[in-house]
């Protein structure tokens, strides 16, 4: 067993959670949580603690939430915590050098993308946006460039054929997991030596933006199809409905006759079958404002959608 290493974890949503718990379920000893701050929440915008700050305080572990690093007194605080490692997945906070140069032996970063493709924000959704193949996680050391840092180890998985945001983002944060606890010996001794990225094989994935949820009915039905599958759970396709936004859960692209882009050319309870630009998309799962979410056999006992233009102000 390697010897006992003091290491600081920095996450905030429920992707970093996995990783946190590998850490605490290890030899190694967390000595401090960094978060992001309480958010309001809910319907009474109630502050609410970060899933990671839930595990840290229910683990008894110190948690720390600054705004940012631009305050000297934090850096000094985490420096003070003379930590052989940091390790941050999801943090959400820009780490200055001097952060990254705190710990003994630097900081290391779960990504969910193999880099360096998708570097950024949203590397999950993007992957799927884009049809990849594979996607995976790399662990990384951090340095100053955006997710540029030489890498430590990569853990592929291939995307199903029905992969969502969620279920990917869901995958790759087990996987994340995993991969660090398979890197962390080797880190800690010294003896896994990063390798690093080719920066001409590197692609953007920009934050998510609400206004990218909205279906351009002359795309394909396969690219339309991604995009559902992408934004489900956040921010998910939408489209008008008299003049409602009707939210696409799940749909899938089929072969058939087509009409003008977003028509609707068959509503039965196999799905709601509508043209675009090259194929059919079927329905199966939607939802109307103030609904839930429903089978695409429920909403047409509801509602008169056959014949109707999707898309149409």
């Amino acid at each position: 067993m390697s010897e006992r290493k003091r290491i600081i974890f920095a996450g905030t949503p429920d992707f970093a959670v996995p990783p946190l718990r590998a850490l605490l379920a290890s030899p190694h000893q967390v000595v401090a949580v960094y978060t992001q701050p309480d958010r309001p929440a809910g319907r009474g915008r109630k502050l609410s603690p970060s899933p990671v700050k839930e595990v840290a305080v229910g683990a008894g572990i110190p948690v720390h939430q600054p705004v940012n690093f631009k305050d000297p007194q934090h850096v000094d605080e985490l420096a003070a915590l003379h930590a052989d490692l940091m390790i941050v997945v999801a943090y959400g906070l820009l780490l200055p050098k001097a952060v990254l140069d705190a710990p003994r032996l630097g900081c290391v970063n779960i990504h969910a993308s193999v880099l360096p493709r998708w570097r950024g924000a949203a590397p999950i959704q993007r992957a799927v946006l884009a049809g990849d193949a594979e996607s995976g996680v790399t662990i990384m050391r951090m340095e100053e460039g955006l997710d540029t840092g030489p890498m430590f180890l990569i853990e592929r998985t291939p995307l199903a054929a029905d992969e969502t945001g969620g279920s990917l983002h869901d995958r790759l944060s087990s996987l994340g997991a995993t991969a660090l606890m398979r890197a962390l010996p080797g880190i800690l001794d010294g003896t896994l030596r990063p390798e690093p990225q080719d920066d001409g094989l590197a692609c953007y994935a920009k934050k998510l933006d609400k206004a990218e949820a909205t279906i351009d009915w002359t795309r394909s039905a396969p690219d339309i199809e991604r995009q559902v599958r992408a934004f489900n759970p956040w921010p998910v396709a939408q489209t008008l409905f008299e003049d409602a936004n009707l939210r696409i859960w799940r749909a899938h692209a089929i072969s058939g006759v087509v009409g003008s882009p977003g028509s609707v050319m068959n509503a039965t309870r196999a799905g709601i079958d509508v043209s675009t630009g090259d194929g059919l998309l079927r329905v199966t799962e939607l939802q109307l404002p103030g609904k839930r979410a429903m089978a695409a056999r429920d909403f047409i006992n509801a509602q008169n959608i056959q014949g109707t233009t999707l898309g149409a102000p």
